[in-house]
């Protein structure tokens, strides 16, 4: 048995607002320094996706494909979007059923050949019956994204996939929430968490930003299948992401001017910003409040750990200052720190901290913080994103020392 670092979610340059830099090889290649064993394609249902796809591959072992010259792995993988806007990751055992099950779409979606997130006029226990029909395997995506998410929609994974909702064995987290907060939910008890980048461009501080460790025998859909099911000795081992506080939807705030609202003030104001009329959009942690079954969370005997990481070009710029992370003094330091140790997440995860407080002490004592989940973090809310902080900095909310948009935003 191995232990094997994965980023299921992904997208191509087909999906909108993605890079039109996240092409294979580059992926790969972003992968290897990262230390991911394997990606999802990402967009499987996308017939220009498809044909790269089979462009690059070489070679397929039980459903995993290689790249020549890489040791990156991928597993066929697609995101839809149902009729209720609800988001669902799919793994496929093969790209042949991932066409298959872009066929059997195709008279439900006018933008499936279009867009790599194909819009499918179906809800989730329908899609589900067609994900089935195909050998493939379907979760929620990002689950408590205040915009695309099934809790935004619902408050049960039975409401949304029905008759289909044993079929659902895994939950994907999203940026803005992590297991502590999911595990305060009695009905995800069952359910085997994921944390994926869901990676829109190839930059090493957005791939592979959230990944899983598994242990399996090889890298195979079967064995992921296994791991999933946790049977046979296949399981999650470790969830590795952004602490949820640096997630764009965190907090109640405003989508204009990202000022943030106490929930009963956001009621109050009927969800209009008082500063600047935008919209007020309900962060993570107050739906998940309202969904709780606990106040603290209850983990079962199968949830592995969970540990909050800062990709390595953001540990770098909070360590020299530099707040340009695509600098050259900042990819400069990456290099050499790869170079000494292999991989980031060997780095950020890994390697003993004191081989790295002798390479460079300052980055060395950052990691040894977010390690120990001793990072301070101004939270994100809105559609901005939040970020780890070295100064005694906190969340201010409306009407709580903080009652002018000027004084509030930061960047």
């Amino acid at each position: 048995m191995q232990e094997f670092n994965t980023d299921f979610h992904i997208h191509s340059k087909y999906s909108g607002g993605t890079s039109k830099n996240m092409e294979l090889p580059l992926i790969a290649r972003q992968a290897e320094l990262k230390g991911l064993d394997l990606v999802g394609t990402g967009d499987a249902l996308n017939p220009k996706w498809h044909k790269h796809m089979r462009d690059n591959f070489v070679d397929e072992n039980n459903g995993v494909y290689s790249l020549r010259n890489s040791r990156t792995k991928f597993l066929t993988t697609a995101e839809v979007e149902d009729i209720k806007g609800v988001h669902h990751l799919i793994l496929f055992p093969s790209i042949s059923s991932a066409e298959d099950l872009m066929e059997r779409f195709e008279k439900y979606s006018t933008n499936i050949k279009k867009d790599g997130r194909a819009h499918v006029q179906l809800n989730g226990e329908e899609i589900t019956d067609y994900v089935l029909d195909v050998n493939a395997l379907i979760g929620p995506a990002h689950a408590f994204t205040p915009w695309t998410a099934i809790y935004k929609e619902y408050s049960s994974i039975s409401e949304c996939y029905r008759e289909n909702t044993k079929e659902i064995k895994f939950l994907e987290l999203g940026l803005s929430a992590d297991t502590g907060m999911a595990d305060r939910i009695s009905e995800l008890q069952r359910i085997t968490f994921m944390t994926n980048s869901d990676a829109h461009s190839p930059n090493l501080n957005r791939l592979g930003r959230e990944f899983n460790r598994l242990l399996l025998r090889e890298l195979s859909f079967k064995e992921i299948e296994y791991a999933i099911e946790r049977k046979k000795g296949r399981r999650f081992v470790m969830n590795a992401g952004l602490n949820p506080r640096e997630g764009k939807y965190h907090l109640s705030a405003c989508t204009r001017c990202y000022l943030r609202f106490k929930l009963k003030d956001a009621l109050r104001f009927r969800w209009r910003c008082p500063e600047c009329n935008g919209a007020i959009k309900k962060g993570v942690m107050d739906r998940v409040n309202e969904l709780a079954s606990w106040n603290k969370p209850k983990s079962p005997d199968h949830r592995p750990r969970y540990i909050h990481i800062i990709p390595l070009a953001e540990v770098i710029s909070l360590a020299t200052g530099i707040k340009t992370i695509t600098s050259r003094k900042i990819k400069d330091k990456y290099n050499e720190l790869i170079k000494k140790f292999g991989t980031e997440i060997n780095i950020l995860i890994d390697r003993n901290i004191d081989e790295i407080k002798k390479l460079d002490p300052g980055i060395g004592q950052i990691i040894e913080k977010f390690r120990n989940d001793r990072i301070r973090y101004i939270a994100g809310g809105g559609g901005q994103y939040g970020r780890p902080t070295l100064k005694d900095e906190k969340d201010t909310y409306w009407g709580y020392g903080q009652s002018s948009l000027k004084q509030f935003i930061y960047r």
